[in-house]
Protein backbone atom coordinates (compact mmCIF):
# COMPACT_ATOMS: atom_id res chain seq x y z
CA UNK A 1 0.00 0.00 0.00
CA UNK A 2 2.81 2.69 0.77
CA UNK A 3 4.64 1.31 -2.40
CA UNK A 4 1.53 2.42 -4.29
CA UNK A 5 1.13 5.61 -2.60
CA UNK A 6 4.64 6.48 -3.34
CA UNK A 7 4.29 5.73 -6.96
CA UNK A 8 1.22 7.84 -6.98
CA UNK A 9 2.67 10.64 -5.19
CA UNK A 10 5.82 10.69 -7.08
CA UNK A 11 3.58 10.65 -10.56
CA UNK A 12 1.72 13.65 -9.30
CA UNK A 13 4.71 15.25 -8.10
CA UNK A 14 5.68 15.03 -11.91
CA UNK A 15 3.25 15.98 -13.85
CA UNK A 16 3.16 19.20 -12.19
CA UNK A 17 7.02 19.67 -13.50
CA UNK A 18 6.24 18.54 -16.73
CA UNK A 19 5.45 21.19 -19.54
CA UNK A 20 1.82 20.79 -21.46
CA UNK A 21 2.71 20.06 -25.30
CA UNK A 22 2.24 23.30 -27.36
CA UNK A 23 1.26 23.02 -31.07
CA UNK A 24 2.90 25.86 -33.49
CA UNK A 25 1.84 26.52 -37.11
CA UNK A 26 4.01 28.61 -38.63
CA UNK A 27 2.25 30.39 -41.69
CA UNK A 28 4.66 32.50 -43.92
CA UNK A 29 6.48 32.78 -47.16
CA UNK A 30 9.70 31.23 -48.25
CA UNK A 31 12.11 32.99 -44.58
CA UNK A 32 9.34 29.86 -43.23
CA UNK A 33 9.49 27.72 -45.87
CA UNK A 34 13.21 27.28 -45.31
CA UNK A 35 13.51 25.96 -41.97
CA UNK A 36 13.33 22.66 -43.49
CA UNK A 37 15.45 23.32 -47.06
CA UNK A 38 18.66 24.57 -45.82
CA UNK A 39 19.99 22.79 -49.10
CA UNK A 40 18.05 25.32 -50.82
CA UNK A 41 20.24 27.72 -50.12
CA UNK A 42 23.54 26.11 -51.16
CA UNK A 43 23.69 25.69 -47.36
CA UNK A 44 24.40 28.77 -45.90
CA UNK A 45 22.08 28.21 -43.10
CA UNK A 46 21.92 25.44 -41.16
CA UNK A 47 18.48 25.43 -39.62
CA UNK A 48 15.56 28.06 -39.16
CA UNK A 49 13.25 30.48 -36.92
CA UNK A 50 11.50 27.34 -35.90
CA UNK A 51 14.03 24.99 -35.01
CA UNK A 52 15.40 27.80 -33.11
CA UNK A 53 12.37 28.53 -31.06
CA UNK A 54 11.62 24.41 -30.13
CA UNK A 55 15.83 23.97 -29.10
CA UNK A 56 14.81 27.06 -26.47
CA UNK A 57 11.24 25.55 -25.60
CA UNK A 58 10.98 22.12 -26.40
CA UNK A 59 7.44 21.58 -24.82
CA UNK A 60 6.51 23.12 -28.20
CA UNK A 61 6.20 20.96 -31.57
CA UNK A 62 5.94 23.33 -34.75
CA UNK A 63 4.08 22.60 -38.25
CA UNK A 64 5.90 24.52 -41.33
CA UNK A 65 3.10 26.17 -43.55
CA UNK A 66 5.46 28.35 -45.03
CA UNK A 67 5.02 29.02 -49.10
CA UNK A 68 7.88 29.81 -50.97
CA UNK A 69 6.94 33.63 -52.93
CA UNK A 70 3.71 33.53 -51.62
CA UNK A 71 1.72 36.58 -50.62
CA UNK A 72 -0.70 36.90 -48.08
CA UNK A 73 -2.99 37.85 -50.58
CA UNK A 74 -2.31 34.11 -52.16
CA UNK A 75 -2.16 32.45 -48.64
CA UNK A 76 -5.79 33.92 -47.73
CA UNK A 77 -7.09 32.73 -51.56
CA UNK A 78 -5.96 29.38 -50.56
CA UNK A 79 -6.69 29.46 -46.93
CA UNK A 80 -9.28 26.64 -46.87
CA UNK A 81 -7.08 24.44 -49.29
CA UNK A 82 -3.66 24.72 -47.04
CA UNK A 83 -4.46 21.57 -44.44
CA UNK A 84 -4.29 24.13 -41.54
CA UNK A 85 -4.96 22.12 -38.51
CA UNK A 86 -6.05 23.36 -34.63
CA UNK A 87 -3.13 24.66 -32.49
CA UNK A 88 -2.15 25.85 -29.85
CA UNK A 89 -0.25 29.06 -31.30
CA UNK A 90 -0.18 30.71 -34.50
CA UNK A 91 2.15 33.20 -36.01
CA UNK A 92 1.55 34.55 -39.84
CA UNK A 93 4.85 35.74 -40.98
CA UNK A 94 4.08 37.44 -44.32
CA UNK A 95 3.87 40.86 -46.45
CA UNK A 96 7.62 41.14 -47.65
CA UNK A 97 5.86 39.39 -50.94
CA UNK A 98 3.29 41.49 -51.25
CA UNK A 99 4.85 44.48 -50.96
CA UNK A 100 7.38 43.25 -54.01
CA UNK A 101 3.61 41.45 -56.14
CA UNK A 102 2.22 45.11 -55.72
CA UNK A 103 -0.44 43.84 -53.64
CA UNK A 104 -2.42 47.47 -53.04
CA UNK A 105 -1.85 47.47 -49.09
CA UNK A 106 -5.71 48.68 -48.94
CA UNK A 107 -6.98 50.90 -45.84
CA UNK A 108 -8.46 49.58 -42.32
CA UNK A 109 -11.87 49.75 -43.59
CA UNK A 110 -10.82 46.61 -45.96
CA UNK A 111 -10.13 44.85 -42.69
CA UNK A 112 -13.28 45.83 -40.88
CA UNK A 113 -15.11 45.65 -43.47
CA UNK A 114 -13.52 41.87 -44.59
CA UNK A 115 -13.03 43.01 -48.34
CA UNK A 116 -11.40 40.10 -49.79
CA UNK A 117 -7.97 39.25 -50.86
CA UNK A 118 -7.81 41.92 -53.37
CA UNK A 119 -5.52 43.90 -50.65
CA UNK A 120 -3.05 43.14 -47.80
CA UNK A 121 -5.58 44.35 -45.17
CA UNK A 122 -8.53 42.29 -46.63
CA UNK A 123 -6.41 39.27 -46.95
CA UNK A 124 -4.87 39.82 -42.98
CA UNK A 125 -8.95 39.23 -42.29
CA UNK A 126 -9.52 35.96 -43.90
CA UNK A 127 -6.40 34.26 -42.42
CA UNK A 128 -7.17 35.58 -39.00
CA UNK A 129 -10.64 34.53 -39.76
CA UNK A 130 -9.65 31.03 -40.57
CA UNK A 131 -6.96 30.82 -37.92
CA UNK A 132 -9.85 31.72 -35.30
CA UNK A 133 -12.27 29.75 -36.65
CA UNK A 134 -9.90 26.73 -36.07
CA UNK A 135 -9.16 27.46 -32.29
CA UNK A 136 -10.50 29.94 -30.98
CA UNK A 137 -8.95 29.85 -27.86
CA UNK A 138 -5.37 30.06 -29.65
CA UNK A 139 -2.59 32.70 -29.64
CA UNK A 140 -1.89 34.52 -33.28
CA UNK A 141 1.27 36.27 -33.16
CA UNK A 142 1.32 38.30 -36.05
CA UNK A 143 5.39 39.02 -37.57
CA UNK A 144 6.51 42.12 -39.37
CA UNK A 145 8.81 41.69 -42.78
CA UNK A 146 12.39 42.48 -42.29
CA UNK A 147 14.31 45.16 -43.71
CA UNK A 148 15.55 44.30 -47.17
CA UNK A 149 18.35 44.81 -49.38
CA UNK A 150 18.90 43.68 -52.87
CA UNK A 151 17.73 40.66 -53.45
CA UNK A 152 19.44 38.07 -56.02
CA UNK A 153 18.40 34.65 -55.72
CA UNK A 154 21.15 32.08 -55.07
CA UNK A 155 19.74 29.37 -57.38
CA UNK A 156 18.74 32.14 -60.40
CA UNK A 157 20.32 35.28 -60.45
CA UNK A 158 17.46 36.67 -62.89
CA UNK A 159 15.75 36.40 -60.06
CA UNK A 160 16.03 39.75 -58.40
CA UNK A 161 14.61 42.77 -56.56
CA UNK A 162 15.62 46.04 -55.00
CA UNK A 163 15.84 46.81 -51.55
CA UNK A 164 13.40 48.11 -48.73
CA UNK A 165 14.91 51.83 -49.41
CA UNK A 166 12.67 52.23 -52.46
CA UNK A 167 8.93 52.17 -53.16
CA UNK A 168 7.62 49.57 -55.14
CA UNK A 169 4.73 50.87 -56.99
CA UNK A 170 4.14 54.07 -54.54
CA UNK A 171 3.93 51.48 -51.09
CA UNK A 172 6.99 51.05 -48.86
CA UNK A 173 7.50 47.84 -46.85
CA UNK A 174 7.72 49.98 -44.02
CA UNK A 175 4.16 50.47 -44.77
CA UNK A 176 2.55 46.53 -44.97
CA UNK A 177 4.88 46.46 -41.53
CA UNK A 178 2.76 49.80 -39.89
CA UNK A 179 -0.46 47.71 -41.15
CA UNK A 180 0.52 44.57 -39.29
CA UNK A 181 0.71 46.25 -36.23
CA UNK A 182 -2.20 48.55 -36.54
CA UNK A 183 -3.93 44.94 -36.90
CA UNK A 184 -1.77 43.49 -33.82
CA UNK A 185 -3.20 46.38 -31.44
CA UNK A 186 -6.78 46.44 -32.69
CA UNK A 187 -7.29 42.27 -32.22
CA UNK A 188 -5.11 42.52 -28.99
CA UNK A 189 -2.20 40.35 -30.53
CA UNK A 190 1.13 40.34 -30.25
CA UNK A 191 3.51 41.69 -32.71
CA UNK A 192 7.20 40.71 -33.39
CA UNK A 193 8.19 43.91 -35.06
CA UNK A 194 11.44 42.72 -37.23
CA UNK A 195 11.04 45.83 -39.12
CA UNK A 196 11.53 48.40 -36.67
CA UNK A 197 13.44 46.67 -33.77
CA UNK A 198 14.61 43.49 -34.74
CA UNK A 199 18.12 44.90 -35.40
CA UNK A 200 18.23 44.38 -38.94
CA UNK A 201 18.71 47.29 -41.16
CA UNK A 202 19.79 48.08 -44.23
CA UNK A 203 23.37 48.88 -42.97
CA UNK A 204 24.06 45.11 -41.99
CA UNK A 205 21.53 42.60 -44.53
CA UNK A 206 25.06 42.26 -46.27
CA UNK A 207 28.17 43.19 -45.50
CA UNK A 208 28.84 44.45 -48.80
CA UNK A 209 27.23 44.18 -52.25
CA UNK A 210 30.34 42.62 -55.02
CA UNK A 211 29.39 44.48 -58.18
CA UNK A 212 31.52 45.58 -61.83
CA UNK A 213 33.08 48.36 -61.53
CA UNK A 214 31.67 49.94 -64.87
CA UNK A 215 34.69 52.08 -65.95
CA UNK A 216 37.50 49.51 -64.89
CA UNK A 217 35.14 46.52 -65.55
CA UNK A 218 36.94 45.17 -62.33
CA UNK A 219 34.60 43.61 -59.20
CA UNK A 220 34.39 46.38 -56.48
CA UNK A 221 32.88 45.42 -52.50
CA UNK A 222 30.00 47.83 -52.09
CA UNK A 223 28.48 49.05 -48.84
CA UNK A 224 24.86 50.81 -48.00
CA UNK A 225 23.93 52.51 -49.96
CA UNK A 226 27.00 52.82 -52.04
CA UNK A 227 25.95 49.50 -54.08
CA UNK A 228 22.38 51.62 -54.67
CA UNK A 229 21.65 51.87 -58.33
CA UNK A 230 24.60 50.11 -59.48
CA UNK A 231 24.02 47.83 -62.57
CA UNK A 232 23.10 43.71 -61.93
CA UNK A 233 24.04 41.81 -64.90
CA UNK A 234 22.36 38.57 -63.91
CA UNK A 235 23.73 36.98 -67.58
CA UNK A 236 27.62 38.00 -67.18
CA UNK A 237 28.11 39.01 -63.51
CA UNK A 238 29.18 36.82 -60.89
CA UNK A 239 27.14 36.23 -57.84
CA UNK A 240 27.52 39.65 -55.76
CA UNK A 241 27.16 37.92 -52.54
CA UNK A 242 29.75 35.44 -51.77
CA UNK A 243 29.86 33.70 -48.25
CA UNK A 244 32.19 36.49 -46.91
CA UNK A 245 29.52 39.54 -47.48
CA UNK A 246 26.87 37.50 -45.64
CA UNK A 247 25.94 39.04 -42.50
CA UNK A 248 21.73 39.29 -41.29
CA UNK A 249 20.89 37.64 -44.68
CA UNK A 250 22.97 35.91 -47.00
CA UNK A 251 21.37 37.02 -50.36
CA UNK A 252 19.87 40.58 -49.02
CA UNK A 253 16.35 38.88 -48.36
CA UNK A 254 16.51 35.33 -46.63
CA UNK A 255 17.90 34.99 -42.93
CA UNK A 256 21.55 33.72 -42.09
CA UNK A 257 22.01 31.89 -39.28
CA UNK A 258 22.28 35.20 -37.39
CA UNK A 259 19.41 36.84 -38.86
CA UNK A 260 17.57 33.05 -37.87
CA UNK A 261 18.87 33.52 -34.14
CA UNK A 262 17.72 37.00 -33.55
CA UNK A 263 14.52 36.27 -35.14
CA UNK A 264 13.91 33.14 -32.68
CA UNK A 265 15.10 35.20 -29.74
CA UNK A 266 12.21 37.93 -30.16
CA UNK A 267 9.75 34.67 -30.73
CA UNK A 268 11.26 32.72 -27.86
CA UNK A 269 10.62 36.38 -25.68
CA UNK A 270 6.95 36.52 -27.02
CA UNK A 271 5.57 32.89 -26.24
CA UNK A 272 7.37 33.20 -22.61
CA UNK A 273 4.90 36.00 -22.63
CA UNK A 274 1.69 34.90 -23.72
CA UNK A 275 2.12 31.69 -21.47
CA UNK A 276 1.77 29.04 -23.84
CA UNK A 277 1.39 26.17 -20.64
Amino acid sequence: MKHLLLILITSLITSSFTAKRVTWTALGDSITYLNEHPKETRNRITKGYMTRVVEKLPQISYINKGYNGWTASRVAGEINNLGIMSSDVYTIFLGTNDWWSEVPLGTWNDYVENTGNGTFYGSYKIIVNKLHNLNKSAKIVLITPMQRGDFIYIADKKNNAWGSYKLKNGQSLAAFAEAIGIIGKHEKMRVVDLYNHSGITLDNVVKFKRVKDESTAQYVNLTYPEYIEKPFNPYTDEYPYPPEAVEMTYDGLHPSDQGYEIIAGMLVQVFKKIKLN
